[in-house]
């Protein structure tokens, strides 16, 4: 499988050294890596969320690409940075859990240590998030709370607090301020938001000049809100230890709770958004907006009460959908497009590197986007991809492993022996499980092909 799209990707990228744009890289350019933990693909203006306020966000994806169907492979914090700093599926990189650490030799392999290895200078700012014992040391700038969650708020010495947001937004600055004229960076900022504070009841704890904001906006109920969507799934996640349920009571169970919870959840993006303009204003003020590539994404997605859950982990479309915006100002005629092509978290890495251009490792499973970025859309891009969530296992969080595409989707539950078929073409909020209906399964036997060749492929 990496063979092939080696092969693909080389082609495009020889036939993109004409292009006038792309030429330009031969200057290795600066890369800005925007992570936003939880962040759900349709909590944003650009993705058609005619509430939220992302003005920044809207700006950048106006100014660059929107990539709309984005995805990562395994929908849990750690599990999912890990594969994106290494462009690799949690069954290779061996992450899937909140302890283990990169081997040196995998670590070696991961994106910033390469970039490192061909000169660049690398910051890591915010939630690392993968391991107990990050890499602090490897890094040029390093201000991460070594551990796996850190809290929302700090003390400052005069004893006022300062929000997590704040404190991620001002380290990136100071890294751009410190290393702008020191030859090419790569900075990796991680926030916290718009992530929930973890507790019993989880919160959502917000910066106060954004406490009002959404105060008079009713926010719709989504059209799988209703107890019936719950009463449907199967009886093993019915279980009082299933965690997305157990957040679910103190957040959603009331249309009252669900405004609440959802308003804090918007503003914690807001301020993220904010966080975003600062960081493009500071590239424009210094004069170096015109080589600096800037990625916002999000690490999984989440569901803010859809099918009677919260949270990540399962394979609903709202767990594993995220925002995917790229800015690269030299790939003007791509500028404010909105591409359908399935793209992962994956993909990161590798694209990364071939902006610097550095080889990508064969380890790696994800293909650059430099083709898409630059208008040359590959007719033999991916179909379909392999998700995987296999932190926990029943009763508090089922195992679900499965295969996506644009119109299909096909999940199952080892543990259990269950399946769950969506035609996501005509049922793009999965109210209906087609996997016992006889008329579908012709598709559920296809599916479960593609199924069986990626748990190998994948590996």
């Amino acid at each position: 499988m990496k063979g092939y799209w080696t092969t693909i990707i080389g082609l495009y990228l020889w036939i993109l050294g004409t292009h006038p744009g792309f030429a330009q890289a031969a200057t290795p350019p600066n890369i800005i890596i925007l992570l936003a933990d939880d962040h759900r693909h349709d909590a944003l203006g650009v993705a058609g969320n005619p509430i939220i306020q992302t003005p920044n966000l809207d700006r950048m994806a106006r100014d660059g690409l929107h990539f709309k169907n984005a995805y990562v492979t395994t929908s849990i914090c750690s599990v999912s940075r890990a594969s994106i700093l290494s462009g690799q599926y949690q069954s290779r990189h061996g992450i899937d859990d909140f302890a283990k650490n990169f081997t040196p030799e995998a670590l070696a392999n991961t994106y910033p240590m390469l970039l490192k290895k061909a000169g660049y200078k690398i910051g890591f700012v915010g939630k690392y998030g993968v391991g107990n014992a990050p890499p602090e040391k490897e890094f040029d700038y390093w201000k991460c709370v070594n551990r796996g969650q850190p809290p929302y708020w700090y003390t400052r010495p005069d004893g006022s607090q300062i929000h997590d947001t704040d404190t991620v937004t001002h380290s990136a600055l100071d890294f751009i301020r410190r290393f702008a004229d020191k030859g090419p960076f790569c900075l990796s900022v991680s926030f916290k938001a718009p992530h929930e504070l973890d507790g019993n009841p989880p919160t959502y704890p917000v910066q106060e000049r954004f406490a009002s904001h959404y105060e008079n906006a009713p926010i719709p109920l989504p059209e799988t809100y209703g107890a019936e969507y719950w009463e449907i799934l199967p009886d093993f996640f019915k279980s009082e230890e299933n965690i997305g349920r157990v957040r679910w009571e103190p957040l959603f169970s009331t249309p009252e709770l669900y405004q609440e919870t959802v308003k804090n959840y918007y503003r914690l993006v807001t301020g993220v958004d904010e966080a975003v303009g600062k960081i493009r204003t500071l590239l424009k003020t210094l004069g170096i907006e015109d080589n600096t590539i800037v990625i916002y994404m999000g690490d999984n997605g989440f569901s803010l009460g859809e099918h009677g859950l919260q949270g990540k982990w399962f394979g609903f479309e709202e767990s594993i959908r995220i925002p995917l915006l790229i800015y690269d100002p030299r790939a003007h005629t791509s500028a404010g497009q909105s591409l359908r092509e399935i793209v992962l978290n994956i993909d990161i890495a590798p694209t990364l590197l071939n902006y610097a251009g550095i080889s990508i490792p064969n380890s790696m499973q994800g293909v650059s986007l430099i083709p898409l970025i630059y208008g040359s859309k590959p007719k033999s891009w991916r179909k379909d991809f392999y998700y995987e969530h296999t932190f926990l296992g029943s009763p508090r969080l089922p195992k679900t492993e499965g295969v996506v595409s644009l119109d299909w989707k096909f999940i199952t539950y080892p543990e259990h022996d269950y399946d769950q078929l969506f035609h996501l073409a005509d049922d793009p909020y999965e109210k209906q499980n087609l996997a016992q209906r006889p008329k579908f399964q012709r598709q559920l036997k296809k599916m479960k092909r593609r199924y069986a060749y990626y748990v190998q492929a994948v590996r």
